[in-house]
This record gives structure tokens, sequence and C-alpha cells, in this order.
């Protein structure tokens, strides 16, 4: 069984520390981050959805999963030395410039996609649209949801399960569809809407800082 490297536990001291209501859900926000590890490691990506505030949490994950968030992420020594072959002008500044990623996509923008497919199918759908598009069986949908009964992103996880993917629900503290579905949900221990969005934030950007951390530290070491 999969369980959390050493080194990562400080990430999560130091949120527990400062949101010590967050000490209930513990356990699940381990296992969430697990799995995301686990997906990355195989080559996988995460697919994330959310309405409202929830969507802007999407696009505020992928900020800091595809271009370095606290670490340079410089580029490795053999991926430069391919910019470099295959063109020996433009590759100083690709290598001086680019970092290196962790494959996430937010389902909430694509808009020419959105408005087509809303245009001539149930809208609720538009998520799950896209999840039967891009979804691979190891990668990751994360579902976005206070209540954790919005219908698109209940539809969404649906087809991920079918798609052989694995599924983490981010709701609040009262069991709901999202939660009976996913394989994780990690339910923020508050009620009120803008309560259970305002601790959503310090959870993701700690599974963000442990994955950076996780995949990318050990190049600055070096």
């Amino acid at each position: 069984m999969r369980k959390l490297a050493n080194y990562l536990e400080k990430h999560i001291d130091v949120l527990l520390e400062r949101y010590p209501q967050l000490s209930v859900i513990k356990e699940e926000m381990i296992a969430a981050y697990l799995l995301m590890e686990e997906t990355y490691e195989k080559g996988g990506k995460l697919l994330i959805a959310g309405n409202g505030g929830s969507a802007a949490d999407a696009e505020h994950i992928v900020s800091e999963l595809m271009k370095g968030f606290k670490l340079e992420r410089k580029v490795s020594d053999d991926f430069a030395t391919k910019l470099n072959k295959v063109n020996s002008e433009y590759a100083p500044m690709l290598i001086d410039n680019f970092q290196e990623a962790l494959p996430a996509i937010a389902l909430d923008g694509h808009f020419a996609l959105t408005t087509a497919f809303m245009n001539d199918r149930e809208p609720l759908l538009c998520f799950a649209q896209q999840v039967n598009g891009y979804g691979k069986p190891n990668d990751v949908f994360l579902g976005i949801s206070t209540s954790g009964n919005s219908k698109n992103i209940l539809y969404a996880a649906v087809t991920a399960k079918a798609k052989g993917m694995k599924v983490i629900g981010l709701t609040g503290e009262s069991e709901s569809k999202l939660s009976k579905l996913a394989d994780v949900c990690v339910k923020a221990p508050q009620k009120e809407t803008y309560m259970v969005q305002e601790l959503h934030l310090p959870i993701y950007h700690c599974w963000c800082l442990m994955l950076e951390d996780h995949f990318f530290n050990h190049r600055v070491k070096k």
C-alpha cells in the first residue's frame, strides 16, 4: 500500500498548524494526494472541474501544477540537449524560461468546445464530454463541489469511473452523491458555501506543494 514519503509530512504539518480544523480530514487529504502522486508517476494527468468559485479553484490548481509553484523546475539536462539538437538558436531561450509541468486540465474553459456541445446536446454534460475525450485509465478526475451534488460534476465523475480513472471529490462536510461515488472524498469541515471554499484553497495548495516537492525538488538538490 502506497504511503506518504517522510519528507512530505512537513507540508501536512504546516497545513494543520495553520488550519487545525482540517485535522479531522487528514487521512483523506493524504489519500487524495497519493492518488495524484500515483497517476503522475504512471504518466497520467489530472482533469479538474467545478462551478463558479470552484471553477476558479480548478484554474488555480492548474496554474500551480503546470508551472513552478515555489521551485524553479528547470528542465532536465536530457531535454535541454534535445532542444539544442533541434534548434541551437532558439534553445537557449527555451531552456532559460521553461519550467517542468505536471499535466493538468481545467474543464471549465474551452469556450468554443463547451458552447458548441451545449448548443447541440445536454448542457449538464459539458464536463463529462471532455472527460470522455481526454480521460485515460491512469488519469484522475478531481471534482470540486461545495455541496457534492452538482449534476455536471456527478456526470463527469461517472464518466471518469467508466473510463477506468480514479475520482477525487473536494466538497463540504455533508455526505453527498459525490462522496459516495468518489474513490476519495475530502470533505472540508464547513457547510456554508463560502466557508467551504475558504478551506478548499489551503487544501489544494498543500497538494500542489507536495507534488512539486516529490517530483521536482530532487533536481534542486543536485
